[in-house]
């Protein structure tokens, strides 16, 4: 039985459209529709668990940008959240990307907008969370 899903059209660059083939020929997926629905709903269960999330936090937040990019973005979201941040790792992870673990330690809000910032940060290929500890989730 086929489900009536709508349809919407999305843009990526050429080296991201490659990437997406290629995992579709090695995981098993039928068809790129399904691959992005896939994407789509960890992106939404990712940001549902850290939305759900009260009080005090302890958590990493793990960013890949490309090696040339302008810092002054990124450097600036970390500074404005500086109270928040307890340390960070910064790392060549090849020639052509760098890789920083930033650990936080704070109220869950304010740890959701510095995790927002970098998220609508368009210098940042990749953004992981793993909450670490967390004295209160709804």
């Amino acid at each position: 039985m086929m489900i009536d899903m709508p349809i919407i059209s999305v843009s990526v660059p050429e080296n991201l459209l490659q990437k997406v083939e290629s995992s579709i020929k090695n995981q098993g997926f039928t068809n790129r529709s399904e691959i992005i629905r896939q994407a789509l709903r960890s992106f939404v269960r990712e940001s549902k668990n850290l939305n759900n999330l009260e009080g005090n936090i302890t958590a990493s937040i793990t960013i890949i940008y490309k090696r040339d990019t302008s810092k002054v973005q990124i450097s600036e979201i970390q500074h404005s959240f500086g109270n928040i941040i307890s340390t960070f790792l910064h790392a060549h992870i090849d020639e052509k990307h760098c890789l920083e673990v930033i650990v936080v330690n704070g109220e869950a809000k304010k740890i959701r907008k510095l995790v927002n910032a970098f998220r609508t940060n368009e210098q940042i290929n990749q953004l992981k969370v793993s909450i670490l500890n967390a004295t209160k989730s709804i």
